[in-house]
């Protein structure tokens, strides 16, 4: 089974020696070893590199362990690219394990594994690459640190179109999979439903909460569990730390701090486990701080937290189609109109929501998800937000199932999930 991953493939292509450090980052499992190991050196390899000028660095392989440090990095890729005549390519992968945990922690400390990537980009001959699972090790701006030859390219899981291409079900049965198990590339090759639970339990156990409380010294390991938990609940609804906060405290558990509620918060966002998605008064045109919304990068992560006992496709299909503008390169923040309705002779604020406001460059969308209209009171209450806002810009709703692409007599979009995913130009049907 071979997945492609053709839109990052072109991007690194597009980048080749281009005198930046290609930088790959995205969640563990997500495909960035497979992307620069598999797929981008076979292109290397198809278009006359040798495979000796192909410097491969997996630093999360005990065979490798010693190039964690980056003295002994610098060294190796120095005996490696001695001719001068040649040009070679530097694959570093996972490269926060070159990273102590006092660089990482404190921003005062200089990161040595910077200072290598920096001599390789001085050298006209080594064309360099880069992957990470963990924001922080770009520090706060990949650009400064890099003197401004860095070039970020971040990769999601699967997305449908990806899954589904590759998968051998049909379409109603994949997306069924997709929104169950996630998009994790190697969901497609567990044999049965039994083994792709069993393999997303034991990555939010053994890697990605171990790798959590290992990189931050976070001592409360069942605090940050608990706290993975809740937001896996409430994807889809309004939170910030002081809530979360509050639901510890009306559960009877003080073990969290909001203070330290907010720095595990930034923690998952960190290792790209969530996304926030910030609120936007419309017609203001300004964000608002407080509260956000949280979704999971992936939704098969997000279940087994749960125990798969959490199926509420509603909530799962808003957090899919998150995940799909994202993966498009979108800007996505949760939309707010404010709105007065007349009641006992006074005008009275309301604010209405809408799920998704999506920009690029100059176009922007405004996108309602909802599972099923049925009738008309349905259909009115979801266009309610979308008729309030006072521009012309498209205004879509996407509807779970099979729904017929049509524009209703309000000027909206009404187009279907399948419609929407399988076409990477849908917003401009």
């Amino acid at each position: 089974m071979e997945i492609r991953r053709d839109r990052y493939l072109n991007r690194l292509i597009s980048k080749k020696n281009n005198g930046l450090i290609k930088v790959i980052t995205g969640i563990r499992r997500s495909g960035k070893s497979y992307l620069l190991f598999n797929l981008y050196f076979d292109y290397l390899i198809s278009i006359g590199v040798p495979e000796s000028n192909i410097i491969t660095i997996p630093l999360d392989d005990v065979d490798y362990e010693e190039f964690c440090d980056p003295h002994a990095l610098n060294e190796y890729i120095k005996t490696r690219i001695s001719d001068k005549s040649q040009q070679y390519y530097v694959f570093i992968d996972e490269a926060q394990y070159a990273i102590t945990k006092e660089e990482m922690k404190n921003p005062d400390h200089p990161i040595r594994l910077y200072g290598v990537l920096n001599s390789l980009l001085r050298r006209k001959n080594v064309d360099v690459y880069v992957t990470g699972s963990n924001s922080k090790f770009l520090s706060s701006d990949i650009m400064t640190e890099f003197r401004g030859r860095g070039d970020e390219i971040h990769i999601s899981p699967l997305s449908f179109s990806e899954f589904y291409a590759a998968s051998d079900k049909e379409m109603a049965d994949a997306w069924n999979d997709y929104l169950y198990y996630g998009g994790l590339p190697h969901i497609l090759f567990e044999p049965d439903n039994e083994s792709k639970s069993a393999y997303l339990e034991r990555l939010n156990k053994e890697i990605y909460l171990r790798d959590l409380c290992e990189r931050y010294d976070i001592r409360e390991q069942n605090g940050m569990e608990s706290l993975m938990k809740i937001i896996s609940s409430a994807i889809g609804s309004l939170s910030n730390a002081q809530k979360i906060s509050d639901t510890f405290k009306s559960s009877g558990d003080k073990t969290l701090s909001m203070p330290t509620i907010s720095n595990y918060l930034k923690y998952l966002q960190e290792s790209f486990l969530i996304q926030k998605a910030e609120r936007y008064d419309i017609k203001g045109r300004k964000y608002i701080s407080t509260p956000s919304k949280y979704y999971y990068t992936d939704l098969g992560l997000r279940n087994a937290l749960l125990n798969f006992r959490q199926f509420e496709e509603t909530h799962l299909m808003e957090n899919a189609i998150y995940n799909e503008l994202i993966y498009r390169g979108y800007s996505v923040d949760v939309g707010v109109v404010e709105v007065r309705t007349p009641k006992d002779g006074k005008l009275l604020k309301k604010q209405l929501e809408v799920d998704f406001v999506v920009n690029h460059a100059s176009r922007r969308y405004y996108i309602q998800s909802a599972f099923a209209l049925p009738n008309q009171e349905k259909v009115e209450q979801e266009q309610a937000s979308l008729i309030k806002i006072p521009d012309s810009f498209k205004k879509i709703i996407i509807v779970g199932g099979n729904t017929p692409l049509r524009r209703n007599e309000e000027g909206i979009t009404v187009m279907g999930i399948f419609d929407f995913l399988l076409n990477e130009n849908s917003l401009d049907l």
